[in-house]
């Protein structure tokens, strides 16, 4: 795995640069989202042959920005269940921390019946003193109608994340790998391995070079979410027959059995 990591940076350090003052000015106001399940080995593909289109994202001189991301659920495991369940309407609320540069917001997702994607955040000081933050219990309220008191942590998630932009500045792209999730009501831990997970944010259904390169790679375009995985992987009591088929996905991708799918 260090050696694919190894060529994955190499390729990234051989692409123009785009700083994150210049990336808040993209503006993607009609975003369409899409995202893809690949391996290492297609990223590297992918990044041979982006080196021409796209800047990648630059923060502190890091071009590789890890992540730490806790989700909350209820007791009952509703938001998890809303997004098994296939409820066109739905929500996620998790605590995000870059990690380099120790910032750390509480955010709430929304997902309406016409896929569109809503996100609201607000700065909280860490992980620990999130609930205390003033407008963190009327944020939450107010998008889940769920009271913040009620959401218990669930499953924790690490990663490293690549942002790409195009040179038209009309798309983004994420890349995370290197994902690690650890639940926090099981005790169990699981990483990934070859598992590459990449998002498309575009604006609207303006031309995307990168459908046509990853279709010639071979990396089609697959729901995922890496709460909802991450706590099927990690609580075997969990319902998850509609995502028997993302889990074997990962399994192909790593080359290897790691669970027991329980439908």
């Amino acid at each position: 795995m260090a050696e694919l990591d190894n060529e994955i940076s190499e390729l990234l350090f051989s692409m123009k640069q785009i700083t994150l003052d210049e990336m808040s000015g993209i503006r993607l106001m009609n975003r369409l989202d899409t995202k893809y399940v690949a391996s290492k080995k297609q990223l590297i593909e992918l990044l041979r042959l982006v080196q021409d289109k796209y800047y990648v994202q630059e923060t502190l001189g890091n071009r590789i920005i890890p992540y730490c991301t806790t989700y909350f659920d209820t007791a009952g495991h509703e938001m998890y269940l809303m997004h098994h369940n296939k409820r066109a309407s739905r929500c996620k609320v998790r605590v995000r921390t870059y990690v380099a540069s120790n910032l750390t917001f509480l955010e709430v997702k929304n997902k309406n019946n016409h896929g569109r994607t809503k996100k609201k955040r607000i700065e909280v000081p860490s992980l620990e003193e999130f609930r205390q933050t003033e407008g963190a219990e009327e944020l939450v309220l107010k998008k889940t109608n769920i009271p913040l008191s009620k959401l218990n942590m669930v499953v924790q998630n690490n990663f490293d994340r690549v942002t790409l932009v195009n040179y038209g500045k009309t798309e983004r792209l994420t890349i995370d790998f290197n994902i690690r999730f650890d639940n926090k009501e099981t005790g169990m831990e699981h990483g990934t391995d070859q598992l590459v997970v990449i998002e498309l944010k575009r604006d609207g259904n303006v031309y995307s070079p990168i459908t046509e390169l990853l279709r010639d790679i071979h990396v089609p375009v697959s729901g995922f979410s890496k709460c909802c995985i991450g706590m099927a992987l990690t609580d075997t009591s969990l319902k998850r027959n509609n995502f028997k088929q993302r889990l074997r996905n990962i399994e192909k991708i790593n080359g290897r059995k790691f669970i027991k799918i329980a439908l």
